[in-house]
């Protein structure tokens, strides 16, 4: 899996990018008095569609990965499987240093602050992003041999949310676990959710990918899952009413913190000194929809062994009042500004517990600052 960062080679500069182009602008800077703070909203259109590649170099790399933790999760005892993961993501790991170390480590220090170790955090996240390949063979073939001890926490105010009536929308962090783990754990607490997900959800975007190296992991998920909504921008609005409609009927729903899927996302100061982008989705839905709206990380505790999964409500802060017609979407916006706050002040609250697992990290510069941006209007996903 490659890292979220991560450019092209100069190989591949040369040739036309494969990935869409998009075209991003600023809706708004939306103030948070109570907060001392503002939320950027911007929107993404999409001025180039990408050619989907029928296989990428790293498909094969990802296959061979796939056969060789099946055999590890059927074979081998569990106590192995933590050191197998840190010791298979050395063969790549001065690559990993030589290529993507420094702007990983600006991007840490920015929300952490400069005494974080990030060389050996780095090395520990490598590892982590194997550790999720081999929870996913281990649950397709470990069997009886595996049952990891897996703590839900917050399930008391996500049931009392849905005693409301209006259900409840968890938004979900990128660390290593959460993709199946906390699936697992809603699952097994006794909670039906249905997960937004990206067509291209997995490890590979090719064809093949698509074909073969994804659907296992979409498969091992479903599990977990009542069922999943599949997100594709030629169809936003069937899948937008489809969520309305879980949400009325008291549904759950999960959404991931990507700002790849959807047309538009928010950027908010992060840490230290530096700036996350969180999806304007969730925050969106809970606004219009009055539905619940939380956060969730899954972590890994005891690799293999012992996980926690986290769920916390999300505020909106002080009702505001009553706004005429015409005002209803910087009200709407405003509401939106205090859960994209409050979803970064708990994501911050979790990152600092397990910094190594989380697979998406923030920018130490603001999306219009970025010198590697063109002009921010013409940006790759």
């Amino acid at each position: 899996m490659r890292l979220p960062w991560l450019g092209n080679s100069r190989n591949a500069n040369r040739q036309p990018s494969s990935s869409d182009i998009y075209h991003t602008e600023i809706i708004a800077d939306v103030a948070v008095p109570e907060r001392n703070e503002s939320v950027r909203f911007f929107s993404r259109k999409i001025v180039r569609p990408g050619k989907l590649r029928r296989f990428s170099n790293q498909d094969l790399r990802e296959s061979l990965l796939s056969c060789f933790y099946l055999g590890v999760a059927a074979t081998l005892p569990v106590s192995w499987w933590g050191p197998i993961c840190g010791w298979v993501s050395g063969f790549r790991r001065k690559r990993h240093f030589r290529k993507d170390f420094a702007r990983y480590d600006v991007a840490v220090k920015a929300v952490l602050g400069d005494a974080v170790d990030t060389k050996s955090m780095f090395e520990a996240q490598l590892a982590a992003l194997h550790t999720r390949r081999l929870a996913l063979a281990a649950h397709l073939v470990a069997g009886w041999r595996w049952s990891p001890a897996i703590r839900l926490e917050g399930l008391e105010a996500l049931q009392g949310a849905l005693r409301n009536g209006r259900g409840a929308i968890i938004w979900c962090d990128q660390f290593a676990a959460q993709t199946i783990i906390g699936k697992r754990a809603l699952h097994e607490a006794g909670v039906d959710a249905h997960q937004v997900s990206a067509q291209y959800h997995g490890f590979s975007p090719s064809t093949f990918g698509l074909r073969v190296i994804n659907p296992p992991l979409v498969k091992v998920e479903n599990r977990f899952l009542k069922s999943r909504i599949v997100f594709e921008r030629t169809d936003a609005y069937q899948v937008t009413t489809r969520i309305q409609k879980t949400l009325k009927a008291n549904g759950v729903v999960l959404m991931t913190n990507t700002v790849y899927a959807g047309s538009a996302f928010t950027e908010a100061a992060m840490g230290e000194r530096g700036w996350t982008h969180l999806a304007s989705a969730p925050a969106n839905f809970a606004a219009r929809a009055g539905a619940a709206l939380f956060h969730m990380a899954t972590i890994e505790t005891v690799p293999f062994r012992q996980y926690r999964a986290i769920v916390n409500v999300l505020s909106a802060g002080p009702q505001m009042p009553a706004a005429p017609a015409r005002d209803a979407t910087a009200k709407n916006l405003a509401v939106q500004a205090r859960y994209i706050l409050s979803k970064r002040d708990h994501m911050l609250e979790t990152l600092k517990l397990c910094p190594e697992q989380m697979m998406a990290w923030s920018s130490a510069t603001r999306l219009t600052e970025r010198p590697t941006e063109a002009a921010i209007g013409n940006d790759g996903a």
